[in-house]
Protein backbone atom coordinates (compact mmCIF):
# COMPACT_ATOMS: atom_id res chain seq x y z
CA UNK A 1 0.00 0.00 0.00
CA UNK A 2 1.46 2.95 -0.97
CA UNK A 3 2.12 5.55 1.90
CA UNK A 4 0.31 9.41 1.84
CA UNK A 5 3.13 12.03 0.78
CA UNK A 6 4.31 14.48 2.69
CA UNK A 7 5.52 18.10 1.75
CA UNK A 8 8.40 17.59 1.48
CA UNK A 9 8.65 14.35 -0.82
CA UNK A 10 6.40 16.49 -3.18
CA UNK A 11 8.79 19.34 -2.81
CA UNK A 12 11.11 16.41 -3.74
CA UNK A 13 9.16 15.20 -6.69
CA UNK A 14 9.12 18.59 -7.82
CA UNK A 15 12.31 19.50 -8.05
CA UNK A 16 13.10 16.52 -9.78
CA UNK A 17 10.26 16.97 -12.71
CA UNK A 18 11.68 19.97 -13.00
CA UNK A 19 15.53 18.57 -13.30
CA UNK A 20 15.83 14.77 -13.19
CA UNK A 21 19.33 15.15 -13.02
CA UNK A 22 19.99 17.69 -9.81
CA UNK A 23 22.12 16.17 -7.15
CA UNK A 24 20.96 15.00 -3.81
CA UNK A 25 22.88 17.50 -2.16
CA UNK A 26 21.19 20.51 -4.61
CA UNK A 27 17.42 18.58 -3.45
CA UNK A 28 18.72 18.99 0.22
CA UNK A 29 19.46 22.49 0.53
CA UNK A 30 16.29 23.71 -1.42
CA UNK A 31 14.10 21.03 1.52
CA UNK A 32 16.20 21.96 4.43
CA UNK A 33 16.60 18.33 4.76
CA UNK A 34 20.36 16.12 4.80
CA UNK A 35 21.59 14.81 1.29
CA UNK A 36 21.42 11.27 3.10
CA UNK A 37 17.61 11.88 3.94
CA UNK A 38 17.06 13.25 0.44
CA UNK A 39 18.19 10.37 -1.08
CA UNK A 40 17.01 7.79 1.29
CA UNK A 41 13.15 9.49 0.29
CA UNK A 42 13.74 8.80 -3.28
CA UNK A 43 14.65 5.70 -2.95
CA UNK A 44 11.32 5.04 -1.06
CA UNK A 45 9.24 7.64 -3.82
CA UNK A 46 10.91 5.02 -6.20
CA UNK A 47 10.24 1.88 -4.68
CA UNK A 48 6.49 3.20 -3.83
CA UNK A 49 6.02 3.57 -7.49
CA UNK A 50 6.07 7.76 -7.15
CA UNK A 51 9.01 7.69 -9.23
CA UNK A 52 9.11 5.02 -12.01
CA UNK A 53 12.00 5.97 -14.17
CA UNK A 54 14.15 8.75 -15.37
CA UNK A 55 13.54 9.78 -19.40
CA UNK A 56 15.25 11.13 -22.13
CA UNK A 57 12.33 13.38 -24.58
CA UNK A 58 14.10 14.47 -27.51
CA UNK A 59 13.50 17.13 -30.37
CA UNK A 60 13.10 20.24 -29.27
CA UNK A 61 10.37 21.24 -26.65
CA UNK A 62 7.16 22.23 -27.64
CA UNK A 63 5.29 25.48 -26.12
CA UNK A 64 2.62 23.20 -24.22
CA UNK A 65 5.91 21.51 -22.41
CA UNK A 66 7.06 24.50 -20.39
CA UNK A 67 5.52 26.15 -17.21
CA UNK A 68 2.04 27.22 -16.62
CA UNK A 69 0.83 30.56 -15.06
CA UNK A 70 -1.98 31.94 -12.98
CA UNK A 71 -2.81 35.13 -11.42
CA UNK A 72 -4.31 34.29 -7.87
CA UNK A 73 -6.07 37.55 -6.47
CA UNK A 74 -5.99 37.28 -2.48
CA UNK A 75 -8.77 39.19 -0.34
CA UNK A 76 -7.44 39.04 3.41
CA UNK A 77 -9.55 39.42 6.57
CA UNK A 78 -8.13 42.15 7.73
CA UNK A 79 -6.08 44.01 5.15
CA UNK A 80 -4.20 46.67 6.78
CA UNK A 81 -2.89 44.50 9.84
CA UNK A 82 -2.68 40.73 8.54
CA UNK A 83 1.04 40.85 7.46
CA UNK A 84 1.31 36.83 7.99
CA UNK A 85 -0.82 36.06 4.33
CA UNK A 86 1.88 38.10 2.74
CA UNK A 87 5.02 35.69 4.70
CA UNK A 88 3.25 32.57 4.05
CA UNK A 89 2.81 33.03 0.12
CA UNK A 90 6.44 34.65 -0.56
CA UNK A 91 7.58 31.41 0.89
CA UNK A 92 5.92 29.11 -1.75
CA UNK A 93 8.67 28.57 -4.20
CA UNK A 94 5.59 28.72 -7.49
CA UNK A 95 4.69 32.20 -6.53
CA UNK A 96 6.59 34.20 -8.49
CA UNK A 97 5.72 37.47 -7.37
CA UNK A 98 3.71 39.07 -5.02
CA UNK A 99 1.93 42.49 -5.21
CA UNK A 100 0.04 44.04 -2.39
CA UNK A 101 -2.38 46.44 -4.08
CA UNK A 102 -4.33 49.26 -3.30
CA UNK A 103 -8.22 49.76 -4.55
CA UNK A 104 -10.50 46.41 -4.72
CA UNK A 105 -7.69 44.34 -4.95
CA UNK A 106 -6.04 43.17 -1.73
CA UNK A 107 -3.14 40.88 -2.99
CA UNK A 108 -2.59 39.87 -6.92
CA UNK A 109 0.11 36.67 -7.46
CA UNK A 110 1.47 35.54 -10.22
CA UNK A 111 2.17 31.25 -9.67
CA UNK A 112 4.29 29.20 -12.00
CA UNK A 113 4.22 25.15 -12.25
CA UNK A 114 4.50 22.45 -14.59
CA UNK A 115 0.80 21.65 -13.94
CA UNK A 116 -2.42 22.86 -12.80
CA UNK A 117 -3.04 19.93 -10.66
CA UNK A 118 0.29 21.78 -8.92
CA UNK A 119 -1.15 25.06 -9.11
CA UNK A 120 -4.41 24.12 -7.84
CA UNK A 121 -2.62 22.33 -4.86
CA UNK A 122 -1.12 25.71 -3.99
CA UNK A 123 -4.31 27.09 -4.18
CA UNK A 124 -5.93 25.21 -1.92
CA UNK A 125 -2.81 26.00 0.36
CA UNK A 126 -3.42 30.01 -0.01
CA UNK A 127 -7.44 29.04 0.36
CA UNK A 128 -6.70 27.63 3.85
CA UNK A 129 -4.54 30.19 5.44
CA UNK A 130 -6.19 31.68 8.15
CA UNK A 131 -6.06 35.33 7.25
CA UNK A 132 -7.29 34.64 3.79
CA UNK A 133 -11.13 35.87 2.97
CA UNK A 134 -11.69 34.22 -0.54
CA UNK A 135 -9.87 33.97 -3.37
CA UNK A 136 -10.22 34.20 -7.31
CA UNK A 137 -7.56 32.01 -9.85
CA UNK A 138 -7.65 32.72 -13.36
CA UNK A 139 -5.23 31.22 -15.67
CA UNK A 140 -2.84 32.95 -18.17
CA UNK A 141 -3.40 31.80 -21.65
CA UNK A 142 -1.00 33.72 -23.48
CA UNK A 143 1.67 36.35 -22.68
CA UNK A 144 2.85 39.27 -25.05
CA UNK A 145 5.40 41.85 -23.98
Amino acid sequence: MKRVLDKVDEKILEELTRNARLAHNDIAMKVNLSRNAVRLRIERLERDGYIRGYTIIKGMPSAEAGPINALIFVYRKDRMRDADVVRSVIAMPEVISCNVMSGDLDIVLTVEAMSSDRIHRVWSEISALPGVLNTVTSFVLSCTK
